[in-house]
């Protein structure tokens, strides 16, 4: 416990001035967190980083994060997705100039990998273009679910949510984690009101809630992967933590889906 409070503390020491930073600094520092998180799934597959397709799929992460049309004026408005199906288009090239060890099945991890982080890298950037609050917001429901259905699941869970995914965690320990998402964000609200724009207090405290389920479904997701693949953490860049991907997981399921609702 000691080893994550020091190193997570660190770890925000380095995140927060990127995040109050903003612009391209921010972009940048999150288009590197997506390739790492891709070089994560790809080690976690046995997949060589630096191989034709590895070093593909970071790249089509960092594409799909960053919105290159805003920097490169001559691309589309759609730039980054169009580069990014660029790239998916040449690791699929790699089943016809290695058709006797390369298949189609070969070629869609790394596709899908890169899809996977970048989008919800992506949709960070978007949050933090619209406002420092939509990121603040997206931050505080997460780690309150986190940190309720924690507590609440060590003190009450009997019911296990999903023993083969992953074992610790309970039904009580969810629902848990849900209401104190909902707590966290009526006051987060109280203070910002025109962070739930454009719904009312109400609808957005049901919204709070079915981001909190997203958030704890972005983290079944990661540990069933990671369970598939036989390892215990996704990466070991921060000590007590493991990798980004097990820091940003819930982060990755939550921001696509409150840009869905037109929060930014």
């Amino acid at each position: 416990m000691k080893e994550r409070v020091i190193w997570g503390a660190v770890a925000l020491v380095i995140f927060i001035p990127f995040l109050l930073l903003g612009g391209l600094p921010f972009q940048f520092f999150v288009g590197v967190l997506a390739m790492v998180g891709v070089s994560e799934l790809l080690k976690m597959a046995h997949l060589e980083i630096f191989s034709f397709e590895g070093v593909l799929a970071m790249i089509g992460a960092f594409a799909l994060t960053v919105p290159l049309d805003s920097y490169l004026s001559f691309l589309p408005v759609d730039a980054s997705f169009s580069v990014f199906g660029i790239i998916a288009f040449l690791i699929l090239a790699g089943t016809v100039l290695n058709i006797d060890h390369y298949s189609f099945e070969d070629a869609a991890f790394p596709i899908a990998s890169s899809l996977y982080v970048g989008i919800g890298f992506q949709n960070l950037i978007n949050a933090r273009v619209s406002g420092l609050d939509k990121v603040l917001l997206a931050l505080f429901i997460v780690w309150a679910t986190d940190i309720g259905a924690y507590m609440i699941g060590r003190q009450f869970g009997k019911r296990k949510l999903l023993p083969k995914v992953s074992p610790n965690k309970t039904i009580e320990g969810s629902i848990g984690g849900i209401i104190s998402a909902i707590v966290v964000g009526f006051f987060f609200m109280l203070f910002d009101s025109s962070v739930y724009a454009p719904h009312s207090f109400f609808i957005m405290l049901i919204l709070i809630a079915l981001f909190s389920v997203f958030g704890q479904f972005g983290d079944l997701v990661e540990s069933a992967i990671k369970r598939h693949f036989g390892v215990k953490d996704s990466g070991k860049l921060i000590p007590g933590h493991g990798g980004i991907l097990d820091r940003f997981d819930s982060m990755i399921f939550v921001f696509p889906i409150m840009h869905f609702f037109g929060l930014f």
